[in-house]
C-alpha cells in the first residue's frame, strides 16, 4: 500500500468528474470571447478531460481485463517502499531526459501530471511543475 499522501496523490477522479471539467472548459468558450491560441488552448484541454473520461468508463467496463493489484501483500510497507522507490526513480529519468522529449509528449506529460489529485488543485499545481520544470530545465546538460 502506498503512503497515505502518495495514495491520494495518485487516484483517479470518475468519468463524471473528468466530464464536469471537459464541460467547465466547453462553457468557459461559450460565455467569453477569447483570443484564437486561448481557444486552442481550452478545446485541447477539454478534449483531453473528455478522453480521460472515456479512459474511465472503458476501465469501468472492462474491469476484468485489467491487471488487479492482490489484495492481501504479506509485507505492505515494504511493498510501498519498493513502488515508492520505483515512482521516483521513474519520475527522475524522466526528468533527466526532459529536453529530449518530443513538445508534444512533453505536453502530454505536463497535463497529466497536473491532473493527478484533487480537481480543484489543478491550476496551482500546473504552476509549481511549471516552475519546477523551468528552474531544472538545464540540469542533465550542466552535468553531461
Amino acid at each position: 500500500m502506498l503512503p497515505p499522501a502518495v495514495e491520494r496523490a495518485c487516484q483517479m477522479f470518475t468519468a463524471e468528474q473528468y466530464r464536469a471539467k471537459a464541460a467547465e472548459f466547453r462553457a468557459s468558450l461559450t460565455n467569453t470571447p477569447r483570443p484564437p491560441n486561448e481557444t486552442r488552448e481550452f478545446l485541447d484541454l477539454e478534449q483531453t478531460y473528455t478522453t480521460l473520461a472515456e479512459n474511465e468508463e472503458w476501465m469501468a467496463a472492462h474491469i476484468d481485463k485489467t491487471i488487479q493489484r492482490r489484495k492481501n501483500y504479506d509485507n505492505r510497507a515494504a511493498l510501498a517502499e519498493d513502488e515508492e522507490q520505483i515512482l521516483k526513480c521513474l519520475c527522475a529519468s524522466v526528468l533527466m531526459r526532459w529536453n529530449t522529449v518530443p513538445t508534444k509528449l512533453q505536453r502530454e506529460l505536463f497535463d497529466c501530471a497536473s491532473s493527478i489529485g484533487d480537481l480543484q488543485q489543478t491550476t496551482p499545481l500546473k504552476g509549481r511543475i511549471a516552475r519546477f520544470l523551468h528552474n531544472h530545465k538545464n540540469d542533465q546538460q550542466k552535468s553531461d
